[in-house]
């Protein structure tokens, strides 16, 4: 029976999860530079090509980067870099997709901001504030995007988990948030969107996490209800 070779996408697969098994064994450790493509693809026993493809890849991912005349390093591994290319998922999905994702951000982002009336600074919450007296005093449709998107970012940071927010930011896109806006400008319903900030400002004032919770889930749940009534 003729065999047949196997192909580079596997070999290339498979040099990928072994450069991550390094990583995640503690053999290559964050900021640490790799062995040079030629010992690596000789160690991994794969040809120089297919460890190109696989480091290539990686870098894209935000596993690796590489530094102009010293080879090829781990990064930081931080939360943000890995789960960067996260928002293309918002950015490019549609229809009953996009209600998917606004499921998942209503769960997250109601956590993050409970978590936030229990951890908020002083100096936090007047950020918060700054962008909702920001958004209280425009109807400009891109003013009010540039504060919504930092009112909630405030929060989430305000929650001091660094994986939750990058899942967050990349839920929670510019393009996604500017298609939600020009419907609802289209709608006249700024004024309730107003409403809720306000109802979530007034939870993170008095440090109550639970109508926190309520007042987020609310606030995204609201986004969902209108996606679907788009859908309709």
């Amino acid at each position: 029976m003729e065999q047949t070779a196997p192909r580079k996408g596997t070999v290339t697969a498979r040099a990928i999860e072994q450069i991550k098994a390094m990583i995640g064994g503690g053999s290559l450790e964050p900021g640490q530079r790799l062995p040079t493509e030629r010992d690596l693809a000789a160690q991994l026993g794969i040809s120089r090509s297919s460890m190109r493809e696989a480091i290539r890849a990686l870098t894209v991912l935000g596993v690796l980067e590489a530094r102009h005349g010293s080879g090829i390093y781990v990064t930081q591994l931080e939360a943000g870099d890995l789960l960067e290319t996260f928002g293309v998922v918002a950015d490019l999905s549609r229809g009953p997709r996009l209600v998917e994702l606004l499921e998942v951000r209503r769960i997250l982002e109601s956590t993050a901001t409970a978590l936030a009336a229990a951890r908020i600074t002083r100096a936090q919450l007047a950020e918060v504030e700054e962008h909702l007296a920001a958004m209280e005093t425009t109807d400009d449709p891109e003013e009010i995007l540039s504060h919504d998107l930092a009112f909630h970012r405030a929060i989430v940071a305000a929650a001091g988990n660094e994986t939750m927010a990058a899942i967050l930011e990349g839920l929670s896109s510019r393009t996604f948030r500017a298609r939600v806006w020009r419907g609802y400008q289209e709608e006249g319903a700024f004024e309730r969107t107003r409403r809720e900030h306000s109802r979530i400002h007034r939870a993170l004032v008095a440090r109550d996490p639970e109508a926190a919770r309520v007042a987020a889930a609310a606030h995204v749940g609201e986004v969902e209800d209108w996606m679907r009534s788009q859908l309709d």
